[in-house]
């Protein structure tokens, strides 16, 4: 018998299976975006989840940004490596990224390991926010909880051995000299 997350994930295998069969030959299966009805709520939903717990205001999905997500999302699961995009090519954008495990992980699970984060995070003006005294160390979690951000967009793809989930922010959040709830 299978157990409840092999269920999902053979579901949403099967959702990438039936989604590849209808893309145009240009987008390679090794890239293509999870295909799941519900993916904005559910990373929008556990976005905002952490923005109630410190009382900041609640993000709006952003087809645009996710958009933006899907395009780069493909290109870093096709490469099967992380690297930011560069900044000029997303102005007045925040991202984070995230690769696992190919059908390892809920998204809710992905957006779960930058929450995280929150273990090492302490308010205060950024960069100086976290207890470890790198703020790398929580800057996925402080773009998710940044109090100026209103929009977000995400995506995941799916390379030969890992998924990988792109979210933009926008405006973007990490910016040195302001204050962090």
């Amino acid at each position: 018998m299978a157990t409840a997350p092999r269920r999902v994930v053979i579901a949403i295998l099967g959702l990438i299976v039936a989604a590849c069969a209808t893309m145009p030959a240009a987008i390679t299966p090794a890239a293509a975006p999870i295909a799941r009805a519900n993916l904005p709520s559910a990373l929008l939903g556990a976005h905002n989840r952490e923005r109630a717990l410190i009382r900041v205001p609640p993000l709006a999905w952003d087809p645009m940004l996710a958009g933006a997500a899907a395009a780069y999302a493909g290109r870093l699961a096709a490469q099967g490596a992380l690297r930011h995009s560069p900044r000029e090519a997303r102005p007045g954008q925040g991202e984070n990224l995230w690769m696992g495990t190919r059908g390892g992980f809920s998204p809710e699970q992905m957006v779960a390991n930058w929450a995280a984060e929150k273990r090492w995070f302490r308010p205060g003006l950024f960069p100086r926010v976290s207890s470890t005294g790198n703020w790398a160390d929580v800057g996925h979690y402080s773009q998710m909880i940044w109090p100026t951000t209103t929009r977000l967009g995400c995506a995941i793809a799916v390379g030969p051995r890992a998924d990988v989930l792109v979210c933009r922010y926008a405006p973007a959040g990490n910016i040195d000299g302001r204050r962090v709830p």
